[in-house]
């Protein structure tokens, strides 16, 4: 039994989670980095809760939007271009037709690929929110902010690698340092705006 199981197991298709994975996984990690990094750029002048609270969730807001009509429009244009090039190659066999109507059900769906980026999305934006909610002092506050969406970004890059059945440690250094490097560039840049004069 145990070894049917394995056999079982051994053969799954991963390439067949890689549609909702791709949509979760990249999902969590960019409301993770976009919310924090837009709350970084916002504490690099302005030093009020309130002011990083608001935009952490102004682009919590706009970002699950974003990537749900994104991904449903990408997704969408893909289940096209296969169903036509389905309906194509039964023409041309009927014996190939029958085969094609049996992967029909596993073309991609928009709406899953869209709903699963909005709810990821809005998970990963969860973490630089609730980690500044509860913290007054300033530079404390940047510090778990940053902290927080560090050890998030691990997380995320090994439960990745856990699904996707790739390498942990290669998945988490990625999401790791992209993560580091945006909310670093974002930070330096809205510091460098703030101390030319500009009034924010």
């Amino acid at each position: 039994m145990a070894s049917f199981h394995k056999v079982e197991s051994s053969n799954i298709d991963y390439s067949q989670r890689a549609q909702w994975l791709r949509a979760a996984v990249l999902g969590a990690n960019d409301g993770l980095v976009s919310v924090a990094s837009l709350m970084m750029g916002v504490g690099a002048v302005k030093r009020d809760v309130k002011a990083m609270l608001l935009a952490g969730f102004a682009g919590s807001v706009a970002g699950t939007c974003g990537m749900a009509i994104g991904e449903f429009v990408s997704v969408y244009t893909q289940y096209e271009v296969e169903v036509g090039q389905m309906k194509r190659d039964m023409k041309m066999s009927s014996e190939k037709g029958e085969k094609d109507l049996e992967k029909r059900r596993t073309l991609p769906n928009p709406l899953h690929a869209a709903l699963a980026s909005a709810f990821s999305f809005s998970i990963g934006a969860l973490v630089p929110l609730l980690s500044a909610a509860f913290v007054t002092n300033y530079k404390i506050r940047l510090i778990v902010v940053v902290s927080v969406a560090s050890l998030a970004l691990v997380v995320f890059g090994s439960v990745g690698a856990q699904l996707g059945k790739t390498p942990k440690i290669r998945s988490c250094v990625r999401f790791l340092l992209g993560g580091w490097m945006a909310m670093a560039i974002t930070f330096g840049l809205t510091k460098l705006l703030g101390s030319s004069g500009l009034e924010l």
